[in-house]
């Protein structure tokens, strides 16, 4: 099994980011042909006190082969382009092996 995993630092406006994630983003997502479960972790802090970081996004797929089909599909283009107009500058991802 592999994710594709969405690292979001905290945007400028939460409350509004919050919105268009879980109204707007994951049922986009949510979409995507082969995603096994799409996980969402809202991150709170550190060890150390606070964090950059405001969510961590897991997206799980069977393969790496069913990961990228999901990408090129147009519901994972769709995906794609929504999330460069919205988080593009505060989002990194990647991809990961579940061992």
């Amino acid at each position: 099994m592999v994710k594709l995993v969405a690292v979001y630092r905290k945007p400028e406006d939460v409350e509004a980011f919050d919105k268009h994630y879980y109204e707007v983003h994951a049922p986009l997502v949510e979409k995507m042909p082969g995603l096994i479960k799409l996980e969402v972790n809202k991150i709170y802090g550190t060890p150390m006190g606070e964090s950059d970081l405001h969510l961590i996004a897991n997206m799980y797929f069977e393969s790496k082969e069913a990961l990228l089909e999901a990408l090129s599909s147009s519901e994972g283009r769709a995906a794609g382009k929504d999330l460069r107009g919205f988080a593009g500058s505060i989002v990194t991802m990647h991809f990961a092996e579940v061992v």
